[in-house]
């Protein structure tokens, strides 16, 4: 049997307030792995976006500033 038909059987066994509660918390893990998935693509793209540039020539200093916030 199956990962996916044991969980079935075990909570075909459950009273339908608790069905209603596996089903929430299902869908809690999949909003969080989502979300999670999302966060790996942004921290990888924001450093694909960003290879490189520490070997790049610094082209302004803070003299360039015209006004500065303290």
């Amino acid at each position: 049997m199956s990962l996916d038909e044991m969980i079935y059987q075990q909570a075909r066994k459950l009273p339908y307030a608790l069905q209603q509660e596996v089903l929430d918390f299902v869908q809690y893990l999949l909003a969080k792995a989502e979300q999670q998935e999302k966060d790996e693509w942004a921290r990888l793209s924001l450093a694909s976006a960003m290879r490189g540039m520490e070997t790049e020539p610094v082209l302004y200093t803070l003299a360039d500033i015209k006004v500065r916030f303290a």
